[in-house]
């Protein structure tokens, strides 16, 4: 079949599916307004397209790696957006996060004839995102797939490497989503919402019973993972430093780490490096079953012994999990709206301004993030071997750092919560030099 075919053939499928959309009472000629978001500014270098809410960051999935939605349903008709632009877009966003391990979920739903790119943006897209945004694309989420996906996909089966087609998920329902990621962050449109709960009572008959949640168990006593830092020093005879911080900086900088020759080195002799020193430290991810064996050990109070896991890159991630997992953030939700705001303070203050900001943290926050930047200071000094640099770090922890007390953050403040934490890395010597603590400890 020729490609042309092909195209014809999706084109009647897309129908089909506008077809049982309005069989369904689901059909909406009217396309959604602009996506309300306070965070967004109108000098913003994409505000055309970012104001539709089309591409979405979401969290994190169930291996820590950053997650970026993409809603078809929240794209406006055809002649009201600049597809040409909406790639830019996708690949400003994504620049952020390539040279990290990142995730994508695709909601198809609200894909119609009305606002579907042409056949030719799409093979321009593909050829575009070469092999920096494939490489540490671990996994991409087709939600709600159709006879449409399937006709796409068959166009550029000659086009998708093997190894990048084993990355594909198609899923049928929301909630087949959650064995894969922190379901709760994603911003999911209200429409995919009904849209699922349409299926549902189409396959099943009805919609399901609501299940009941049981309350949540008390924590242990030795629990480490998800209770606050104040727990954790009361369960820990006082300790400012959680223990999973302290051993996890504590290996990383002592491990030594065996570097394996490349193939072009005739040699054959392997090197050691410093754990500081391996290259991508903090952006790889890890096995989620490995990374859950180590966190159970931490809460049940028993020893954890990284040498047995035989990766650098585990107690890296668990000290990543562990921040993240806070029931408030390390820099604390009141700190949220002053840092977002730093972008608007001229570029020679900005400085201050981190001072200012951290030093109305609680005296406990103070200390644990003192030890944390000075620790990831360390790190990028060693970015000549590491390649992460305060910058690539700030992308890493920016929101295992601070997150907004409602929801998640927003694609636009970003940047601003990054370059927070770049800040604070950079400068950590003139930030945090005019405040000490009794008991603060360094890594």
């Amino acid at each position: 079949m020729s490609e042309i075919d092909y195209e014809k053939l999706a084109e009647i499928e897309l129908q089909k599916d506008e077809a049982e959309d309005t069989q369904a009472g689901q059909d909406k000629t009217f396309m959604p307004p602009p996506l309300e978001d306070p965070e967004l500014n109108i000098n913003h270098p994409y505000y055309d397209v970012a104001r539709h809410g089309i591409i979405q960051l979401a969290g994190d999935d169930n291996s820590g790696r950053k997650v970026i939605t993409f809603s078809c349903c929240r794209m406006p008709p055809s002649h009201q957006l600049n597809h040409t632009r909406l790639l830019e877009y996708l690949k400003y966003t994504l620049d952020q996060y390539v040279e990290n391990d990142y995730t994508v979920v695709y909601f198809h739903y609200g894909l119609k004839s009305l606002n579907k790119p042409s056949l030719k943006w799409l093979q321009t897209a593909y050829k575009e995102f070469d092999r920096k945004y494939k490489k540490n694309l671990k996994a991409l989420y087709v939600v709600h797939p159709t006879n449409f996906i399937k006709i796409l996909w068959n166009i550029f089966k000659p086009l998708i490497s093997h190894k990048f087609g084993k990355k594909v998920t198609y899923l049928n329902y929301l909630s087949d989503l959650k064995e894969h990621l922190k379901y709760d962050q994603l911003n999911i449109p209200p429409e995919v919402i009904r849209h699922d709960e349409n299926l549902r009572g189409k396959h099943k008959g009805k919609l399901p019973p609501v299940v009941k949640v049981p309350p949540p168990r008390p924590p242990l006593p030795t629990q480490q993972f998800g209770v606050s830092l104040q727990y954790i020093k009361d369960k820990n005879n006082g300790e400012l430093i959680p223990p999973v911080m302290k051993e996890t900086v504590s290996y990383l900088k002592r491990k030594e780490y065996l570097k394996q020759p490349k193939a072009k080195d005739w040699s054959g002799a392997s090197s050691a490096l410093k754990g500081l020193q391996v290259e991508g430290l903090f952006r790889r991810s890890a096995s989620i079953q490995t990374i859950k064996d180590v966190q159970k050990l931490y809460n049940q109070g028993k020893p954890v012994n990284f040498d047995d896991y035989h990766d650098i890159h585990i107690p890296a991630v668990i000290l990543k999990t562990f921040l993240r997992e806070l029931p408030q953030p390390l820099l604390t939700f009141e700190c949220y709206d002053p840092i977002v705001g730093i972008t608007s303070v001229e570029s020679c203050l900005r400085v201050t301004r981190c001072k200012q900001i951290i030093q109305g943290l609680p005296e406990h926050n103070y200390i644990v993030l003192k030890y944390l930047i000075c620790f990831l200071h360390m790190v990028s000094q060693e970015s000549i071997y590491n390649r992460m640099t305060a910058s690539s770090l700030a992308c890493v922890f920016g929101l295992n750092l601070i997150w907004p007390s409602k929801g998640t953050a927003s694609l636009s403040a970003l940047v601003p919560l990054n370059l927070f934490t770049e800040l604070l890395i950079d400068f950590y010597m003139n930030i945090f030099n005019s405040r000490t603590v009794p008991g603060e400890i360094l890594p």
